[in-house]
């Protein structure tokens, strides 16, 4: 694989992904952006997530032939499931690799011109349906401001070569180098951290779990003293990047394992995270996070968009050995882990 060289490709189009999104907040309505195109399996598709359709493709496409095919998996991209083979008239099989997008991690908050979402990519020598997470060699996630934000961050990882960023003015496009930093704290007392409970049901026993997960390592708060802060940003690329910037030190999404739940007791399920929201992940591995899955093992997942993903986060090993014993306990305890 030339990673250098698709790491650029992946650049560009993240690139022109957020300026295609800034213009549609600066030129279209609310109405019009949040207008849904169709219901896919996966998750719903709005106009703003269709428009940017036309930008990714060709970019990939111009450049297929020189990384000798690409099968291109996509939430909303394609007439099925199985992806996208380019250019056109390559058989999926002979591609050499295999990519895995998120055009806009956090649709629901920059259609409404609320908070920054995400482009997300990776890339990975193509191993046929059989490609995952840990193949992953290259990843880049590009910032899509708001319309009140004329700066957007760029931060991308190859493997075993560490983690970069940089931030664009849009105005100017001149571009100065962004930190990637961890949060070096010990603890999660004093900082945010939270458990993914944005969307509905069972919100109210995730809300429990954290609470005991709080009170079991901070059993002596003083009345009326906040110690953790937390932050549901609605965009799995977004919480990451509040990792890889020092903000957050713990975050774990387990609704998957949660609906699992409620569907044994009768009860509807609700959205998960699915591997296009966490396929960047490899950028925090390489900054120094730890990433696991709900039982502490190596995050994994097919390079697809229907497969559900719980995954939990933590700023250093530190914090993954202040609550990753508790958070265990409580997830059994609650039912949500055998």
């Amino acid at each position: 694989m030339n990673h250098s060289f698709i790491r650029d490709v992946l650049i560009e189009i993240g690139e022109a992904v957020c300026r295609k999104v800034h213009r549609s907040l600066q030129e279209q309505t609310v109405e019009q952006r949040s207008a849904i195109y169709k219901e896919g399996d996966d998750d719903t598709i709005y106009q703003i997530d269709r428009d940017v359709e036309e930008i990714l493709v060709p970019i990939l496409e111009k450049n297929a032939r020189v990384l000798n095919g690409i099968v291109l998996v996509a939430e909303g991209i394609g007439e099925n499931t199985n992806g996208v083979v380019l250019p056109k008239g390559k058989r999926a099989e002979s591609a050499a690799l295999r990519m895995i997008m998120d055009p806009i991690d956090g649709t629901r908050g920059i259609m409404y011109d609320k908070r920054s979402a995400f482009f997300l990519a990776a890339a990975a020598p193509n191993k046929g349906v059989a490609t995952s997470l840990i193949d992953v060699e290259v990843a880049v996630m590009t910032e899509l401001p708001t319309s009140r934000s004329i700066l957007s961050d760029t931060l991308w990882a190859i493997r075993g070569k560490g983690a970069y960023g940089y931030t664009r003015n849009l105005i100017n496009n001149d571009i100065t180098k962004r930190e990637i930093s961890p949060s070096k704290s010990k603890t999660i007392i004093g900082g945010f951290s939270q458990i993914a409970r944005f969307f509905p049901p069972g919100r109210d026993l995730l809300a429990k779990i954290e609470d005991e997960l709080i009170e079991t390592l901070a059993p002596d708060i003083p009345a009326g003293k906040a110690v953790i802060f937390e932050d549901q940003y609605i965009s799995t690329g977004g919480q990451l990047y509040e990792m890889l910037m020092g903000h957050d030190r713990f975050i774990a999404d387990i609704r998957y394992i949660l609906y699992k739940k409620l569907e044994k007791e009768g009860k509807r399920p609700g959205h998960v995270c699915h591997p296009y929201d966490i396929c960047t992940k490899m950028i925090g591995s390489e900054a120094g996070m730890i990433i696991t899955d709900v039982y502490g093992q190596r995050l994994d997942a097919p390079l697809d968009v229907l497969s559900a993903v719980d995954w939990i986060g933590y700023a250093n090993q530190h914090i993954r050995a202040e609550v990753e014993p508790v958070l265990q306990h409580l997830l059994r305890k609650y039912g949500l882990l055998e």
